[in-house]
C-alpha cells in the first residue's frame, strides 16, 4: 500500500492519470480503480471518494509487482 496520505475532503481529485486500460477484472492498470468507482466519481461524495482512493491505492500496490516479472 502507498505511504501518500488520501488527502483532505478539500483536495480531493480524480487519480486518473490518463492511461486507461481495463484488466480481466474490470480494474483500470492506470489508476487503480474499477470501472464502477471510474463511473462513479463525479457523483460521489467526499467520504466515497477518499473509500474509492484508499481501495485503488491498494489495488495498485497489488499491481506493480506484475508489471516488474
Amino acid at each position: 500500500m502507498s505511504d501518500r496520505p488520501v488527502p483532505s475532503d478539500d483536495e480531493l481529485q480524480s487519480p486518473c492519470v490518463r492511461n486507461c486500460c481495463l484488466n480481466e477484472d474490470d480494474v483500470c492498470l492506470g489508476c487503480g480503480r474499477t470501472l464502477a468507482e471510474i463511473t462513479a466519481w463525479h457523483t460521489a461524495s467526499a467520504m466515497e471518494k477518499r473509500q474509492i482512493l484508499t481501495l485503488c491505492r491498494t489495488r495498485q500496490a497489488k499491481l506493480v509487482p506484475y508489471f516488474r516479472r
